[in-house]
């Protein structure tokens, strides 16, 4: 039994929609459960336009009647409210109108690579699918994953660790309620004087006509031990979450645990020992590896980072070429934001929640989500676990 998902639509076409499969029945959900991550990723200062435009919710159009899931696949979709001012360079059909290609590829995004693979002279026609408008139908999924995770005990929260040169410590001992009032900080970092000095460096790089990167972490709480496994490649749960952190638009790095900065520690400084009591079971003191050892959750906090390039779109073009003339030129200028990555750390809860449902999919199987909650309750009794 498997969870999996597929988004489609274009960042200013008609919308977007998402497609989730294998989920169980007897999920309850809310139209709250998918419009409130919606929401929270359209957060965070230094945001565009775009989002002054958009108010995204989620049309559901298959696999729930009457709040609950039916085990069939759900199919989610969100109004491009923006597709307004596009429809004619936007429409699926044929337009009266000339309507002008773009011949301007920027440095850092998809536009040329794309352009060369697929046999394109217009650059809209790859610019407009990489964009990171389609991670609206991300976090709408992940939503539902999270819904199913939190049945089975698991829930997912994130923060902003780094935006620009402006860095807070990670912290391997916070709690679920550290998370209460995150995302009333303009940047959903954790730290009230980070927090400020996050958004006078997002200012001065928006006078610059500069854009700017960082650092986000995504923790679950409530992970039983041994989800994932570690007898093959492909379902070792630390490449799972890597490759699908990685897949999030301008993602240049990810991380589990402290991972680089173990790299330069010894041994004895890079592991966590493990401990045992009457009362506790297991258990470890540190959490130095991020909640994963041999592709599996150990039972503590599973911890990603994610590390997010400057966004490439920027009010003063870098240098290109025309694709048309091949003459030396600016690149193509648009619409953009200065810093997305207090949004980018609720793509990357969305992410890790979708790979985090399929594995708890695959173990504990069940077709009504009662069945999948009974085999997780069982599985806990024969480790011994304690919540």
């Amino acid at each position: 039994m498997t969870i999996r998902f597929t988004t489609a639509g274009e960042s200013h076409g008609p919308g977007l929609t998402a497609v989730i499969e294998g989920l169980p029945a007897g999920l309850e959900l809310t139209p709250e459960d998918i419009d409130r991550d919606l929401a929270r990723r359209q957060l965070g200062h230094g945001r565009g336009g775009r989002m002054k435009i958009e108010r995204d919710r989620a049309q559901v159009t298959s696999g729930v009647r009457h709040g609950r899931t039916l085990g069939s696949p759900v199919s989610l979709r969100i109004e491009n409210l923006d597709y307004a001012n596009w429809e004619e360079r936007m429409n699926p059909w044929p337009v009266e109108a000339e309507v002008a290609e773009v011949h301007l590829p920027r440095p850092g995004h998809a536009d040329l690579a794309g352009l060369q693979k697929y046999g394109f002279t217009d650059v809209r026609n790859v610019l407009e699918r990489a964009s990171a408008r389609e991670t609206a139908a991300r976090v709408a999924a992940g939503a539902l994953a999270k819904v199913y995770l939190r049945a089975l005990g698991v829930e997912i929260r994130s923060h902003v660790l780094q935006i620009g040169s402006v860095r807070v410590p990670a912290c391997d001992d916070l709690s679920l309620s550290d998370f209460e009032r995150v995302d009333e900080s303009p940047v959903r970092c954790l730290d009230a004087e980070a927090s400020q000095a996050m958004v006078e460096e997002i200012d001065r790089a928006r006078k610059a006509n500069e854009s700017l990167g960082g650092v986000f972490e995504v923790i679950a709480f409530g992970l039983v031990p041994g989800i994932g496994s570690h007898v093959s490649w492909e379902t070792r749960l630390d490449g799972r979450l890597a490759q699908a952190i990685m897949s999030i638009q301008a993602m240049k790095g990810a991380s589990v645990g402290d991972a680089f900065d173990i790299a330069g520690r010894v041994g004895s400084q890079a592991h966590d020992e493990i401990f045992w009591s009457e009362e506790r079971g297991y258990y470890r003191e540190t959490n130095r590896a991020g909640g994963l050892e041999g592709g599996m959750t150990t039972g503590q906090p599973l911890v990603v980072r994610g590390a997010m390039k400057p966004l490439p779109t920027l009010t003063k073009p870098l240098r290109s070429v025309d694709t048309e003339t091949h003459e030396p030129a600016q690149a193509l200028r648009e619409r953009t934001d200065s810093c997305t990555v207090p949004a980018a750390g609720v793509v990357g809860e969305a992410m890790v929640a979708l790979v985090l449902a399929d594995a708890y999919r695959d173990k504990f199987g069940g077709d009504h989500v009662d069945d999948a909650v009974a085999a997780l309750r069982a599985y806990e009794r024969r480790i011994g676990w304690r919540r």
